[in-house]
């Protein structure tokens, strides 16, 4: 088990623009070090951010279509050239698979988390 992280307060979590997206198209993204696909989001606001996304053990199909959380404003990181825009949120599993967080019950695309 990991240990907690330093105290935040509500600032820096309310600067955090996390939000459902919903995956509109995954491609393979075959020079990055570690197995990832770049992923487009549907973020709202007539907006679609890319993410590369360390998400392999999904099948691409699988993950067209499914409501994902992410964060929307950590700013752009360079990753193998591609410029990944938000960061979906995730955690491993006891097999060391990263399962994707999203909503129990449907949510409207773009809705913030609070």
């Amino acid at each position: 088990m990991t240990q907690l992280k330093a105290q935040a307060t509500y600032d820096d979590f309310a600067r955090l623009d996390i939000r459902i997206g919903k995956v509109v198209e995954v491609q393979p993204f075959p020079r990055t070090r570690n197995p990832s696909y770049k992923v487009g989001v549907d973020v709202g606001a007539d907006r679609t951010m890319w993410s590369s996304a360390q998400i392999t053990n999904y099948e691409p199909e699988a993950l067209v279509g499914s409501l994902v959380v992410c964060v929307c404003n950590l700013g752009p990181k360079n990753i193998a050239g591609f410029t990944s825009e938000l960061l979906i949120l995730g955690a491993k599993n006891a097999d060391g698979k990263v399962i994707v967080l999203g909503p129990r019950s449907e949510v409207a695309v773009g809705e913030p988390i609070f």
